[in-house]
C-alpha cells in the first residue's frame, strides 16, 4: 500500500474488499461520512488489492513549508 499512497500524494483512512454484496456501498458510505463531517473524502479502486480505499489529500512536499 505505501506505493499507493506515495504515488497518489493521499493519505488512506480505509480499505473495503471489492466484494461487497449487491446495494451495498461501505466505501461510499464511510466516505460520505467522513465528508459530512467536513474531510474531503473519495474512494479510489485499488485494482492490485481488488479494493475500495478510502482517501483525502496529503500534504505534499511543496505545500507542507507553507
Amino acid at each position: 500500500m505505501p506505493e499507493v499512497i506515495a504515488a497518489m500524494g493521499a493519505k488512506v483512512l480505509e480499505r473495503f474488499p471489492a466484494g461487497a454484496p449487491r446495494g451495498s456501498w461501505p466505501a461510499e458510505e464511510y466516505a460520505a461520512r467522513r465528508r459530512a463531517e467536513g474531510e474531503p473524502a473519495t474512494v479510489v479502486m485499488d485494482l492490485k488489492s481488488d479494493a475500495f480505499l478510502v482517501v483525502v489529500p496529503g500534504l505534499d512536499d511543496d505545500r507542507a513549508g507553507s
